[in-house]
């Protein structure tokens, strides 16, 4: 007897009955006893009961545990642009295209060309990973059980952790850089490191809704800044065959495209690892396409416009040259030179709008933390920021001296992983849990869907097996074809004497073979 309808991923609507014979895709039901509210987490243990004060006058008390379909609203969709808008629009993206030139000898034009289509691929990642936290109710990490199993979800959330902590170095590394810069140096550069990390802390520890009142309007002042930018590098001169002399050719210039590419690539898919993190109150009977658009968009207008313009930046002899004294902050006092102080209070801002690039790094950190063990859910997820805040401020100290170098290697290596990390999923959601049942194939197992009421149980969920060692099978293909100062692959060599980094596309290629032969007899043995 069917109870209520939902809209499915296609938009239409169908029945859900009392036998629990739901909707396989993405049903939203779930049995009264599985509900977990904010208040029920909010007394969860002592810990959670001490800090009751500070969850009644606003800091998020819920982790990792499911958001129910009556605690969701609507009011962050809009939002959802605007958030990736403030989040990418930040001083901590202007190094990317500098590294065209100074690090890959590209013009101004190749590096135009390498943002823009390995911009639009990585956003495409994210997107897909944002339309499935509203359907779910679930933070990214914990929808990675149903294809990894909890096994392979705390491998991904290990992996989520080094890479939200390598965002949040970088960015407060040049943070600290850029004050200590405006300063003369009279701020030294690791007081300069912890105050923008503080500052962070202080939104992510309060939780969902802080950051998203927060980034739906922290990119109008930056966005304004670098319409500046544009006229004052203009008035310097730009000179955009700059490099055209010292640009590699043929399969060198082959291996300095791939290699900033899979640089930009990352810029744009490292947010896929903590995508649905920020939707996941949207009700989930918003279409995924929308959640697509407005997240795909929120990620090109900020990476194209800050990028290409930074990229345009070094073909001013000036600026180039003020990076290689000072690194990019060097280029942007350099920029702002002429409007002496006035040019110094825009660098501050500058410098502060690293919050809005270390909010989501550091709120999702937490919760990948959570989703390690078990056990660690019951420490609350403010808490966790706190120790994340510690981790990267403690590191970006230490290597605040190399940040170019930790940025080109950080990032290059980044994409390994998000590769096979978003090529599992994909091919879980739409083979396992989507195709299979629309075209009448397989009606049980995991073509039946999420079944929302297990995301914490290990025996009801996959195994993993089959999704660990594709995902080992696509790192040892990244090894191959990766390109690194430390280390050159076999396929890398083929590029030339620094070869090419095909690292994050070998790696995607040979999980997307090798997983789904593997799933299907994972199922066909553990029958789940």
């Amino acid at each position: 007897m069917a109870t209520y309808t939902e809209q499915d991923w296609d938009g239409k609507a169908y029945p859900n009955d009392l036998e629990g014979n739901v909707d396989p895709v993405s049903s939203a039901y779930a049995s009264p006893e599985e509900v977990i509210r904010e208040d029920d987490v909010a007394g969860r243990n002592p810990i959670f009961r001490r800090l009751r004060k500070i969850f009644d006058m606003g800091v998020e008390a819920r982790g990792i545990e499911r958001v129910p379909e009556d605690e969701r609203n609507g009011q962050h969709t809009i939002g959802l642009l605007l958030f990736w808008w403030s989040v990418n629009m930040v001083v901590s993206t202007v190094p990317i295209g500098l590294l065209a030139q100074a690090y890959y000898t590209l013009t101004f034009r190749s590096a135009v060309a390498a943002i823009v289509s390995f911009t639009a691929l990585g956003a495409a990642c994210t997107a897909f990973i944002a339309t499935l936290g509203p359907k779910t109710g679930l933070r990214t990490m914990v929808i990675t059980r149903y294809t990894m199993g909890f096994v392979g979800a705390t491998i991904f959330s290990f992996l989520n952790i080094l890479t939200q902590l390598g965002f949040s170095v970088t960015a407060v590394i040049l943070g600290g850089q850029t004050l200590t810069n405006v300063s003369d140096g009279k701020l030294p550069l690791e007081a300069s490191i912890v105050l923008v990390g503080v500052l962070a802390l202080v939104l992510c520890f309060v939780g969902y809704n802080a950051m998203h009142y927060w980034e739906r309007y922290a990119w109008i002042l930056l966005f304004v800044f670098y319409c500046c930018m544009w006229g004052l590098a203009s008035k310097r001169g730009f000179q955009m065959d700059l490099q055209q002399a010292s640009q590699a050719t043929g399969k060198e210039y082959a291996g300095d495209f791939l290699s900033f590419g899979g640089i930009v690539f990352s810029s744009a898919s490292g947010w896929a690892p903590v995508a649905a993190d920020f939707n996941c109150r949207l009700p989930s009977t918003i279409k995924p396409w929308k959640v697509f658009i407005l997240t795909w968009f929120g990620l090109m207008v900020p990476l194209l416009f800050v990028e290409i313009l930074s990229a345009a930046l070094m073909t001013v002899p000036d600026y180039a040259a003020a990076f290689e004294e000072g690194s990019a902050g060097g280029v942007l006092s350099e920029v702002f030179e002429p409007w002496k102080g006035g040019g110094k209070f825009i660098l501050v801002i500058f410098a502060f709008s690293i919050i809005s690039n270390c909010i989501p790094n550091t709120y999702s950190a937490a919760l990948s933390f959570q989703t390690l063990l078990p056990v660690f859910q019951k420490i609350p997820r403010a808490l966790w920021t706190v120790l994340v805040f510690v981790i990267y401020t403690v590191a970006a100290v230490a290597g605040r001296e190399h940040f170019s170098e930790i940025l080109s290697n950080f990032l290059a290596i980044l994409g390994y992983w998000v590769a096979f990390f978003v090529i599992v999923v994909l091919e879980e959601h739409y083979i396992f849990r989507y195709w299979f049942h629309r075209n009448g194939h397989n009606s049980s197992g995991p073509a039946r869907g999420y079944d929302l009421a297990v995301y914490d149980k290990p025996r009801q969920l996959p195994i993993g097996a089959a999704g660990i060692f594709a995902c080992c099978c696509g790192a040892g293909a990244a090894i191959v074809g990766m390109a690194q100062v430390w280390y050159i692959g076999p396929v890398g060599k083929l590029f030339g004497e620094y070869g090419g980094d095909l690292g994050f596309e070998m790696s995607a290629i040979v999980t997307a073979i090798v997983f789904p032969p593997l799933r299907y007899l994972e199922y066909r043995v553990f029958r789940r």
